[in-house]
């Protein structure tokens, strides 16, 4: 069978490697701008340091697993305020929206961490095997011992950008400088090496070797972002009424010489002047490279450019486009806005108004009542006081009843319960009702227990029952 007969029965097609030329202009520093804020966020985050006292972490972003809690800077979630965490990703959804809605796929040409990370990559492999056309031939090219060391140089230099990338991930979770130094000694954790390694294979692999087949296949965002845009977004667009047809410069053609330019530049390895294609990532590095060819042939800028599908037929003719911003502010972006700001407003009032301490009451439910000796109805309770402060709070506990029911706590010989620095402790608490109260005798009675902070006064109540014995 020949090589041509043995394409045609071929079942699938091997992808081509993209080797992104480099460009230079606008776009692409400010996505270098953006990476180095990205990855300096990143990797520098987990040692700065916060003091919240003695007896509280003084990592100023950790996740702490083993104490459930989250502490970003002076802010401490508890795992009952987890609302907290819903509200931030709900905001950073409609911020994805949003950015869709006016400038199209933004997201994933400048802050997708595979987009990040794919740059810094492709910028080493640049660094060690030089420029587009130089990548080309080194793959073309015989195994030899120029290329084992280029390959090998590559490969040591992307697995340490990975293994970093791993390490940093862990150092969120547990104290950074302890945890480095175990990891160095062999004393840490062994999910603590595990998480680096598939960390750093992943990032090894999808940065190195995938790149924009992870953007193209494996990723769901392209589809829904393409739902939220339509011809009133700006995006990346090839004019083609100014464009086409393509020749020589000096033909009767438009201003497009055809000179792969776009092409050679897109980290897809996509054609723009195709039009809009699910595999492009609104990176805008074609922008810059066209700019570039039609300032040396002298011709306008902007031949590839943000513009809106709907601004087509007014360009064609001549007229006046719709202006930018108003292109940005539609009924529809206002509302996503609108939204964002109202979560956002709404989670910080309530991380201003939330007390610092946290009260719970849970009464046995078998049994729901113990008879004494002497007649006296006992009802049990779970009470479960959470300091949310960095120093040790005593808190006085009483009730209010119809009754005056006796209020006891277990192993204390007062109504007073010392609670340690962002602890949660569960006390037990006795309630006894006479024979001769009401109380005693009725199915259900409201209880409600009144928890005081002694030093600065204040007050939390919680309701609940008294279980008496109907018999």
């Amino acid at each position: 069978m020949s090589s041509d007969q043995e394409q045609e029965h071929r079942l699938f097609e091997y992808s081509e490697p993209v080797f992104p030329q480099r460009v230079k202009g606008w776009f692409r520093s400010l996505k270098w701008w953006l990476m180095a804020f990205t990855l300096t966020v990143y990797y520098v985050t987990p040692w700065l340091r916060w003091d919240r006292g003695t007896s509280l972490p003084d990592q100023a972003v950790l996740i702490d697993l083993s104490h459930a809690r989250l502490y970003f800077f002076w802010i401490e979630i508890w795992p009952h305020e987890f609302y907290f965490i819903a509200g931030l990703l709900i905001m950073a959804g409609l911020g994805l929206f949003l950015f869709t809605s006016a400038l199209g796929r933004v997201w994933c040409g400048y802050a997708c961490p595979q987009t990040v990370w794919t740059d810094l990559f492709i910028l080493v492999e640049r660094w060690v095997e030089g420029d587009r056309n130089a990548r080309i031939r080194l793959l073309r090219a015989k195994w030899s011992f120029t290329k084992w060391r280029k390959r090998i140089t590559k490969w040591i230099l992307w697995m340490l950008i990975a293994i970093a990338t791993g390490g940093a991930w862990v150092f969120y979770f547990a104290d950074a400088p302890t945890l480095l130094v175990d990891l160095l000694t062999g004393n840490a954790a062994f999910v603590a090496y595990g998480t680096i390694a598939v960390m750093a294979v992943i990032t090894f692999v999808f940065g190195g070797f995938m790149r924009e087949q992870i953007c193209t296949y494996m990723c769901p965002w392209p589809r829904i972002q393409a739902a939220m845009m339509d011809e009133h977004s700006l995006t990346v667009s090839y004019r083609e009424w100014r464009g086409e047809p393509r020749g020589k410069q000096g033909q009767e053609t438009g201003d497009c010489i055809d000179g792969m330019a776009c092409v050679n530049v897109c980290p897809q390895g996509i054609d723009i002047r195709e039009g809009q294609q699910v595999e492009c990532i609104t990176c805008a590095l074609c922008i810059d490279a066209c700019d570039t060819i039609m300032e040396k042939i002298g011709k306008p800028r902007g031949l590839i450019d943000y513009c809106a599908l709907s601004d087509e037929e007014d360009e064609r003719g001549g007229k006046a486009v719709v202006p930018v911003w108003k292109h940005v502010l539609r009924l529809r972006n206002i509302i996503y806005v609108s939204l964002w700001s109202i979560i956002g407003i709404a989670l910080v009032v309530m991380l201003f108004i939330r007390s610092d301490f946290g009260v719970s009451v849970n009464p046995d439910r078998n049994p729901r009542f113990v008879t004494l000796s002497d007649g006296t109805i006992r009802n049990a309770y779970d009470l479960r006081l959470s300091n949310q402060t960095g120093d040790a709070r005593v808190f006085h506990i009483s009730i209010k009843t119809e009754d005056p029911l006796r209020l006891e706590l277990q192993g204390l010989t007062e109504l007073l319960v010392e609670v340690p620095a962002d602890k949660t402790i569960h006390q037990r608490v006795y309630l006894f009702a006479k024979q001769a109260y009401p109380t005693a005798h009725a199915e259900n009675s409201p209880v409600r227990f009144w928890v005081e902070e002694t030093a600065s006064g204040n007050r939390t109540s919680v309701d609940t029952i008294f279980a008496g014995d109907t018999r």
